[in-house]
């Protein structure tokens, strides 16, 4: 599955997961849902939700595949963080454990 995500020019889905599994791919989402609970990915311009009006959703398809360009590079806006959160937590406890006695 993960290997066809990150080939994939586009992902339609409902399931939460997926969205966020087609950010880390950097392949652009609509999602087939009222609402998501990956609202930074629709923040990023990455996922659009459409809910289950299926003009809507051809209409945002249609839009995705001529914007596709722009859309990728707004992949390099990450809203999850840079992936060291572990290292400054260790470094913070770290600079801790020295001040103890």
């Amino acid at each position: 599955m993960l290997r066809l995500l990150k080939h994939a020019k586009l992902v339609l889905t409902d399931p939460g997961g997926l969205q966020k599994e087609a950010f880390w791919s950097q392949t652009p989402c609509v999602t087939l849902r009222d609402s998501t609970e990956w609202v930074e990915t629709v923040e990023a311009g990455v996922n659009q939700i459409v809910g289950a009006d299926p003009d809507k959703t051809a209409q945002v398809i249609g839009n995705v595949v001529e914007k596709y360009e722009s859309i990728k590079e707004r992949f390099t806006l990450n809203p999850f963080g840079d992936g060291r959160a572990a290292r400054r937590i260790v470094k913070a406890i770290e600079s801790f454990a020295h001040l103890s006695p």
